[in-house]
Order: structure tokens, then C-alpha cells, then sequence
């Protein structure tokens, strides 16, 4: 695949006259655009290695394992893959030797673009593969399950969530006629498969209590006429002592039933999310029959984000939320004593994150990063009261200056404060005088947040000051700031980021060097500023972007959850107002589009459409269309060619007086 999509961009760039910008990029877009170094990382059940993943060339990857005896050990490659198109999603270990990982690749089904998967299980030194078996029967499975449990008691086994196909056979795992979702154990050293949990049509979800018992289901029910599932989801319950399940709530759209993210065996309690005035708070519920339920974190001004966990047995340990920055509530007051006193030896890296650990938690796998530290991994011995390095996230900045971040607020039109962080080029204090970039984030059901970011830092490197607003319509703030989405409410949305680019010009920001730059929603958001004022930026540079959202609706339907996506984006008169892609007589400043033509998220159609209406009205456009890649442009070299060249179409666009 690589060979094909090099050559894809090659083309996409001739026929745009880039003529041989990816063999150009200088060594900064070089550094930025790559890969990070560590992906996915695990740690054994006994403490003594490390499995992670590590981007070789194009998209492929390298299972990579490292034995932490050996003070000088260097990891050591088990397996690969070459990215044409197998990828690697992520490895955990099943036993102190033998790890599972997931091998996917995107494939296209009766002309709609999906993603396919299989799951492999393979030791530590690379030997005895396995791959898990696909669904058989009538239909098409894209994927050989999922797991749900990493130690259900037995060494080397896991409980999967598997489909199951209709078929008319009998005497085979398939079963009977029934189709659905099924949990298996499965050894993975023989493939030895033994029914856990029936297959049921309608269960879309499965929560077990990290010791190989299924606790909770979650349900959508289908629309008969359609097939697509109807919005909402009823969870179940089973008491420790029981098969029969019991009610435990309802999760409409509107978010106010309780959520469960999992289960605690040793409490007997559901941990999930429920909105709580307004905003996402964590609550336990008991599943001993009594329903009782319990608040367990809520915070006055943003949303709860999820739960902490750590192990093989993802026990749940805390919760997180964003301020101003990411943030851990740990309920277990040992942790939260550790967290705080790891804080203190690591000041330079204050995002602490337990990533995994030993079956008896001695040894923690942790990562301390930065807004202008990548990150690092390390591994903590908690008897030994021992921190040691193991790897850097992303080695190849090592001698680059990196820039921070800081979190400001400026006022939209209305009055609003709206939260962002600016970023400014190494050694200014200030945006005076400066080119400028708002960069919206993508969604709209996302927030940025303090840390490392490799668009950001490598824009300021270039000289950029870089405002990235949390915009209403961003998660994390509550319902009141979410409001319709960022589609339903565009005009809220993007208002708040042309108010962030006329903040930049007020603190100094050369007004004649002001751009927009987005992808996936954060394009849309790029795009649809244009239409709003088209004065304002003076060059737009979008990556997947959004430009049709009649078309968005119709994207997806080989997928059960269609109908919910088309109502999200609803309908009305926002559907025409609020696309670029049907004004494109209002855009002023010259446009640069990025996209992957195998993009499941947002199709390649909706940027070809874009670029058809922008050439047909007489304006400035480029489209760069790579083959063989989705949404994300995973590939370090494409992503150093992308940023060598929106680059260089700035610095064209809005030239130094």
C-alpha cells in the first residue's frame, strides 16, 4: 500500500503543480509530522516486560517488546506490519508471555468505505501466532470481535465479544439461526472457544467485571422497517449470583440516564456518567438489586470526561475532567497520593497518566508529558520507591526548542468568554506583530486541552501565534455551552472562531497575516468562516473537512447507527446556510484542501465538492488528494509533506510587509 499511496500523493501533487514537495519537507515539518515513537504500550502481568508499538514506514508498524530485567535491554521487534494495508491498532498482554493485538485495515463493502479487523495472539519472542477465527455464516463480518475481559481467570484467555451470522447450519459455533452479538472465552494458545453469553440481536454492549463475568448488557432496539438502530440504549444488570437480568437504566440522546463504563467486583457497583445540572457527573450504582445510586465526583464548571483505570482488570480508579487542563480524581487514596508525589519529582511533565500495571499494582507503567514535552514512560516500583526512564514518545524532537501553551479567554460578540489556548512561536510573550492561526478542533463533539500538540508546535515554529478556541458546540463545558452541536448551531460555533481571530489582531496579531486552519470539523469551521466574513482570514487551509452537511447526512448507511448521525445533524434551513460548500461566491481568501480517499469520517466526495464550486466560481483553490489514506493521514512523510506545504501556501498567501 505504501508504494501505492506515495505514489497517489505524488500524482495528487503534480496535478495541483506542488511538483515534489514530499521529497522537499524541510526537517522541522519532518520531525512534527512523525509518528510518535511509542503507541499503545503494556506492561506484563509480572512486572518484567513491555509490549508497544512502533511506526515503521508509510502506515506500517512494529510490535515491539522490552524486557525491563535488563537494566541495558533494547526493545526488540516480534512482528510487523506494512501498512498495505494491514495496520496495528494496539497489543495487551494475556499472560506473563503472550500477547493479543489488533491487525486492521480499510476495505471497501458494496462501495461504502469500512474498516475491518482481526485479532492475533502471538508470545513475547514473536512465536505460536494465532490468528482469532472470522464470523461465519450469511452476511459480512469485518471483524474477528472485540475483547471485554483481559484476565477471566485463566492464563492466556480472554472473553470476546464475537458476531454471530444467521445461518441454517447446525452443530457448528454458529449455532442456530440467531444472529447478534455473542461472548466467547477464548484460550488463546489453542483457539478453544467456549459460549460465555448467548447471542442476542439487540445487545450492542457488554461489561464484565474484570474477572471473566459478564455484569452489564447495554440494548438498541432496531427499527423493523429500516434496520437501523432507534436512538437510545437500555442497560441491564445481573446480580453476582444470578443469570437473570434486571434493569439498570436508559441513555437517550439527551444524555440524562446513567451511562456505566464498567463494573468493580470487589464493590459490587456500575461506575458511569449521568448528567447532573447540566453538566456530565460520575455516579456508582449497586448491583446487588437494591438501585441504589450514588454521586461520586461532579465538578461546578466542566463535564466529567471518563474514568481512570489501570491493570489487566481495567479497575476503575478515578475520574478525569479537563479545566484548564487534564485532571484525575483518584478514589483510592494511596493513588492519589502517589499522583501528587510523582507530580512533585517530575516538575517539568505535570500530565501524569497511569497507563498500566502489574497484577498486584506494584509496578506502575506511567507517561509525564508537557505542552512542550512530548512525553516520556517510565516505570515506577512502588515498594522500591524507584522511578526509571524507558522511552520517549517522540525522540525525534530531541534539540528542537519547543513553545508553550497557555490558556486564555477572550469575548465573543455577545459578551461570552470563550476559553482557548494560545500558543506562541519560542522566546515571544506575546502576539504583536506576529502572522496568526486559529485552528478550531475537529468533532464538533470534541475540546482541546493543554498539552503537547505537533499542528500547534509546528506552526509556531514557523513563526506562527496559534489560538486554538474551544468554541460553543465543544464538549466538556456542560449542555449549555455544547447547545445544538456545532452543525444545528454553526452560527453560534463559528461566530466564536472569527471572534477568535479578531482577539489575536486586538493583542497585536498582524491583521494582514491572519489564517484559519482546521481539520475534520475544525476545516468545516475553516471553510464556513468564509461564508460568515469572507475579510477576516486571509488564507484558510483545510485537512477533511466538512463542506455539504445534506451530504453528511446521506454519508454512512451501511451502518447501524445512521439514522442517529442524520438526526444529530438534523434538518432545516442550516443544512444550505451553514455549508461552504453552497456559497462559494462568498470566499475571498485562497483556499488549501487536504483529504484521504479511503476517509470513512467525513468522505473524500465532500472535498472534491468543495473544490468543483470554488474553481466553477472563479476562485483560488487546491485540493491534495491522498490515495490509500483515511481520515487521519497516519503516515509521518505525508504528514511532513502536509505541513511543508501548507507552509508554504501561507507564507504566499499572507506575505511579511
Amino acid at each position: 500500500m505504501r508504494k501505492t499511496m506515495l505514489a497517489g500523493a505524488a500524482m495528487a501533487a503534480l496535478a495541483v503543480s506542488t511538483g515534489a514537495a514530499h521529497a522537499q519537507a524541510d526537517k522541522l515539518a519532518a520531525a512534527f509530522g512523525a509518528r510518535e515513537d511509542v503507541e499503545q504500550a503494556s506492561l506484563s502481568p509480572d512486572g518484567t516486560k513491555l509490549a508497544f508499538i512502533r511506526p515503521t514506514g508509510g502506515q506500517g508498524a512494529a510490535i515491539m517488546t522490552l524486557d525491563l530485567t535488563k537494566p541495558d535491554a533494547q526493545p526488540v521487534g516480534i512482528g510487523v506490519v506494512d501498512g498495505k494495508p494491514e495496520r496495528l491498532s494496539g497489543c495487551r498482554w494475556v499472560g506473563a508471555s503472550r500477547l493479543m493485538c489488533t491487525i486492521y485495515g480499510i476495505v471497501r463493502v458494496d462501495g461504502e468505505i469500512a474498516y475491518s479487523s482481526r485479532i492475533i495472539a502471538l508470545d513475547a519472542d514473536g512465536k505460536r501466532v494465532k490468528g482469532m477465527p472470522m464470523p461465519r455464516g450469511f452476511g459480512v463480518a469485518l471483524s474477528s470481535g472485540s475483547i471485554v475481559d483481559w484476565n477471566p481467570g485463566v492464563e492466556n484467555s480472554v472473553l470476546m465479544m464475537r458476531q454471530q451470522l444467521a445461518s441454517a447450519e447446525t452443530g457448528t459455533w454458529i449455532g442456530d439461526s440467531q444472529s447478534g452479538f455473542r461472548i466467547d472465552r477464548v484460550d488463546t494458545v489453542t483457539l478453544k472457544t467456549t459460549m460465555v453469553e448467548r447471542a442476542d440481536a439487540k445487545v450492542r454492549e457488554y461489561l464484565s467485571d474484570g474477572q471473566g463475568h459478564i455484569r452489564v448488557i447495554g440494548r438498541s432496539d432496531v427499527d423493523n422497517a429500516s434496520g437501523y438502530d432507534k436512538p437510545g440504549r437500555r442497560y441491564f444488570y445481573r446480580t453476582a449470583d444470578a443469570k437473570a437480568w434486571q434493569p439498570l437504566s436508559i441513555v437517550m440522546p439527551d444524555g440524562l440516564g446513567f451511562d456505566p463504563y464498567g463494573v468493580d467486583a470487589a464493590t459490587n457497583v456500575a461506575y458511569g456518567l449521568k448528567r447532573a445540572n447540566g453538566r456530565l457527573a460520575a455516579y456508582s450504582m449497586a448491583l446487588d438489586g437494591t438501585g441504589k445510586e450514588t454521586l461520586v465526583f461532579a465538578h461546578p464548571e466542566v463535564d466529567v470526561a471518563g474514568f481512570a483505570r489501570i491493570g489487566r482488570k481495567g479497575r476503575i480508579v478515578g475520574v478525569t475532567y479537563v479545566t484548564d487542563r487534564q485532571q484525575v480524581k483518584y478514589f483510592d487514596p494511596e493513588l492519589e497520593k502517589l499522583g501528587a508525589s510523582l507530580a512533585k519529582a517530575l516538575p517539568q511533565t505535570p500530565l501524569i497518566r497511569f497507563i498500566d500495571s502489574s497484577e498486584d499494582e506494584n509496578l506502575m507503567l506511567l507517561w509525564a508529558g508537557a505542552d512542550n514535552s512530548p512525553g516520556r514512560y517510565y516505570l515506577f516500583d512502588r515498594k522500591a520507591r524507584k522511578l526509571d526512564g524507558l522511552l520517549d514518545d517522540r525522540p525525534h524532537l530531541d534539540g528542537i526548542k519547543l513553545a508553550t501553551m497557555r490558556h486564555v479567554t477572550y469575548p465573543a460578540a455577545d459578551g461570552t468568554r470563550i476559553p482557548g489556548y494560545l500558543t506562541l512561536p519560542p522566546g515571544k510573550d506575546s502576539a504583536r506583530g506576529l502572522p496568526a492561526l486559529v485552528m478550531p478542533h475537529g468533532g464538533p463533539g470534541a475540546r482541546d486541552e493543554w498539552g503537547f500538540d505537533w499542528l500547534a508546535q509546528y506552526f509556531s515554529s514557523q513563526g506562527y501565534a496559534v489560538l486554538q478556541p474551544n468554541f460553543r458546540g465543544s464538549t466538556g463545558y456542560g449542555d449549555t455551552w455544547f447547545q445544538k452541536n456545532g452543525f444545528q448551531g454553526w452560527r453560534v460555533a463559528i461566530g466564536d472562531v472569527g471572534d477568535a481571530g479578531r482577539w489575536l489582531v486586538k493583542e497585536g496579531a498582524d491583521a494582514g497575516r491572519l489564517g484559519v486552519f482546521g481539520w475534520s470539523y475544525g476545516g468545516y469551521a475553516a471553510l464556513q468562516s468564509q461564508v460568515v466574513d469572507p475579510d477576516l482570514f486571509k488564507a484558510v487551509v483545510a485537512v477533511a473537512p466538512v463542506t455539504d452537511l445534506d451530504r453528511l447526512r446521506g454519508e454512512g448507511e451501511m451502518f447501524s447507527n445512521y439514522k442517529i448521525m442524520r438526526e444529530f445533524i438534523g434538518t432545516g434551513a442550516h443544512l444550505v446556510e451553514g455549508s461552504p460548500a453552497r456559497h462559494p461566491e462568498r470566499f475571498k481568501a485562497p483556499v488549501l484542501m487536504f483529504h484521504g480517499d479511503l476517509d470513512r469520517n467525513v468522505g473524500v466526495a465532500q472535498a472534491k465538492l468543495m473544490q468543483s464550486k470554488l474553481v466553477g466560481a472563479g476562485k483560488k483553490s487546491e485540493l491534495v488528494v491522498y490515495d490509500g489514506l483515511d481520515h487521519y493521514l497516519e503516515d509521518g512523510s505525508i504528514r511532513a509533506s502536509m505541513l511543508a506545504k501548507a507552509s508554504a501556501f501561507l507564507s504566499a498567501a499572507m506575505p511579511a510587509k
